[in-house]
């Protein structure tokens, strides 16, 4: 059967009539039509049908730039993340770390006693293993370790959590003079032997390229290495001398004043040095305005309500909001009253509650004035605000029960989880599974945040009882199982976790697991971990039909995402030119030119516009790259889908004032990929296809003529076509 037609305006894609079509599922000659195949072929259509049901919440999704966030004046957001929000940790995106962004880093940046002893032994073994707590500056010390000895103004390059022992060793991975950084390594999950093996490979790289390389990890992780003669020990330094290294330029109040007393006080208690960092900073607006901050009168609300030992029914309210925040209070009202009905249900299971026989039936004395409660359920943490989502209209405004900011969902569901047990939260997970499956896009992408928030707390948690299920389950699971690992990677700490698991589920689990894989790297697991995604997505697209097709989908998504990032497309770019050019012939290249085709037809998200048109226009560097990837798929067994992709194109660019220079450029950049035959035959096809009345547009005719003229500048004159 054909692939879906993909012509929405949130969808990113191919048309479908332009897609070789698959085998149908129909009986031939000398075949026996037998319920067992009938069964099959109707289970294929479901999975076609439900993976592109799948994709297109995801399109939609990616396709709202703010990811329905919702901006109210009464909510305070500066600590908000909106969208698909990624980490600004240096080093945390692997590539190239900047000076600049290492002297940010190591601005207030002290040295233990036992540095020199760990520096000593970096510079002797080539490869140190730097471990301690997270949080305890172990990563700021891989920097300045490597800076000290790669010296100030050099760059040190940053590589993927996910690399094994095996591929950083292999000859050419590594440069010559380079320092190079893993944060949060996740470990490997060979035999030591396998692993002490590899070391030595890659101690032995390392010196023959006198490159030096130091790994953070945390003292779980470490288990998992076979590095115990390259580790040492991070602690993170003593509060109080941190914080006088940090203010030692500022003028202050006497230590003894009262005001000082208090802060030194509460800073000795402190135990990140991000913390005691962040307090010396907030000195710069008065010393009062230092403590306040560090009081935290936010944190301080959130304990006190939860130490008042909220009433159920104020409990479940707050709980369910911290999975469904935002949404209209009819809509939150409903997802309540399910919750209500989870602990109902989990109370008789477990005996606690009255059958129904024994309970008696008591008349309504009234109908509770249920919204005026949200005045006094949680003052300081919830509030009903009324707003319009999307929308200026004033008019069509609703109330919507919001947090009072950000980081108050983040406390709460700290709370939650510290505070109570299975009575809770094995309810709170059924709950939360029956949302994953039935829940509208704008619930599960609220479930998905709530999720990601809860797994700074209980990580194998959240990964035993929502990733490994939901991803393995049906559509809407797998979406929001997507959307999990896009929202943990707006936790520095959580993205690695994220990476790995997602890499964990494209082998050996499942054509489930590997198609949410496939959706997760579309998002923002592609924008902070380029090379690993892209390569996944590639190996993924040479798997069966259903995988390729959502990795083929994913490439397309992950391209559509980079259009405002000139940068990001052009590597998206040449990285599917550079595969086209080395894969193997047979079937590796025939995935290779499926891909490119789908590629070259994508869509805008948020238009039917040909993603070609507007890339070619807002960014002449492209012009090369889609250049090349146009003149391989116009001499392959793609090529009428190609030139059917390329009439859109023009049609596309046809509108811009641009026009001509931008259809020059491009045919200039094809010209120089392709030969005399593969010209000529362009010269003949194109002019033929855009007599087609979908293309048959005035001016389209000059725009290829100019193309055609660009691309073979010595050719004579356009073959005129019937009706030209």
């Amino acid at each position: 059967m054909a692939e879906p037609e993909n012509r929405g305006p949130h969808n990113a894609g191919t048309a479908a009539d332009e897609w070789p079509a698959a085998e149908p599922d129909t009986i031939g000659p000398g075949q026996t039509d037998t319920p067992g195949k009938r069964e099959a072929a109707q289970r294929a259509d479901l999975e076609r049908e439900q993976d592109e049901q799948g994709y297109r919440d995801l399109d939609n999704a990616l396709g709202q730039r703010v990811n329905n966030n919702y901006f109210y004046s009464q909510v305070n957001a500066t600590d908000a993340t909106f969208g698909f929000g990624s980490p600004s940790t240096p080093g945390l995106a692997p590539g190239l770390v900047e000076p600049e962004e290492i002297d940010l880093v190591l601005r207030d940046f002290l040295h233990p006693e036992d540095y020199d002893a760990a520096a000593g032994k970096l510079q002797t073994q080539h490869l140190l293993v730097v471990v301690g707590e997270e949080g305890c500056g172990r990563r700021a010390a891989a920097f300045s370790l490597l800076r000290d000895l790669m010296g100030a103004q050099c760059g040190l390059r940053s590589l993927s959590p996910v690399n094994s022992l095996a591929q950083l060793a292999s000859p050419g991975q590594l440069k010559k003079d380079s320092g190079y950084v893993i944060l949060d390594y996740l470990g490997e999950t060979g035999t030591d032997a396998v692993q002490d093996f590899e070391i030595k490979r890659l101690r032995a790289e390392l010196r023959r390229n006198r490159s030096f390389l130091v790994i953070t990890s945390s003292p779980v992780t470490r288990h998992r290495l076979a590095f115990q003669d390259f580790s040492v020990t991070w602690r993170a330094p003593e509060p109080l001398r941190l914080f006088d290294h940090c203010v030692e330029h500022l003028a202050l109040p006497d230590p003894s004043a009262p005001v000082m007393a208090e802060l030194r006080a509460r800073v000795s208690e402190l135990r990140r040095p991000a913390d005691v960092v962040a307090v010396a900073e907030n000195l710069g607006e008065g010393v009062d305005a230092a403590l306040e901050a560090l009081r935290d009168s936010t944190k301080e609300t959130v304990e006190r309500w939860f130490g008042n030992a909220p009433a159920i029914e104020d409990l479940l309210p707050v709980a369910a909001l911290s999975f469904a925040e935002g949404l209209p209070e009819r809509t939150f009202e409903e997802l309540v009253v399910s919750l209500e009905n989870c602990v109902r249900n989990a109370e008789k299971s477990a005996g606690d509650f009255p059958a129904e026989e024994e309970t008696p039936r008591q008349p309504a004395a009234g109908i509770d004035q249920a919204r005026v409660r949200w005045r006094e359920r949680a003052v300081g943490i919830a509030e009903a605000v009324q707003c319009a989502e999307g929308s200026v209209d004033h008019c069509r405004s609703e109330r919507r029960i919001v947090f009072t900011s950000p980081r108050v969902r983040d406390l709460v569901i700290g709370e939650l989880h510290g505070l109570y047990g299975y009575e809770l939260w094995y309810p709170l997970r059924q709950w939360l599974e029956q949302l994953s499956l039935e829940g509208s896009l704008a619930v599960r992408q609220e479930v998905a945040r709530g999720v990601a928030l809860l797994a700074r707390y209980a990580l194998p948690e959240v990964e035993e009882k929502q990733l490994e299920v939901w991803a393995d389950g049906f559509s809407n699971q797998r979406v929001t199982a997507a959307f999990v690992l896009q929202f943990m990677c707006a936790d520095e700490r959580l993205a690695p976790q994220a990476l790995t698991l997602a890499s964990s589920w494209t082998e050996g689990h499942g054509q489930q697991r590997a198609i949410t894989a496939a959706m997760a790297f579309a998002g923002e697991l592609g924008t902070i971990y380029r090379f690993d995604t892209l390569n996944w997505l590639w190996v993924l697209a040479s798997r069966g039909e259903r995988v390729a097709s959502a990795a083929r989908r994913s490439l397309v998504l992950l391209l559509a995402t980079a259009e405002r990032e000139p940068e990001r497309a052009r590597l998206v770019l040449r990285y599917l030119r550079t595969q086209a050019r080395c894969a193997p012939r047979g079937s590796g290249r025939l995935t290779a030119f499926a891909i490119i085709v789908q590629v070259l037809g994508a869509r805008r998200l948020n238009s039917g516009e040909p993603l070609a048109a507007f890339l070619l226009n807002s960014d002449a560097d492209v012009s090369d790259q889609y250049g090349s990837l146009w003149a391989t798929v116009l001499h392959s067994p793609f090529r009428a889908a190609a030139v059917a992709e390329l009439c859109r194109t023009l049609v596309a660019l046809r509108k811009q004032g641009t026009a001509s220079g931008t259809v020059r450029l491009f045919g200039e950049a094809m010209q120089s990929y392709m030969n005399s035959r593969q010209r000529a035959a362009l010269r003949n096809d194109l002019p033929a296809a855009l007599h087609h009345p979908q293309h048959a547009l005035p001016g389209i005719q000059q725009l290829a003529r100019l193309l055609l003229d660009s691309t073979d500048p010595t050719s004579g004159p356009l073959p005129v076509t019937p009706g030209g």
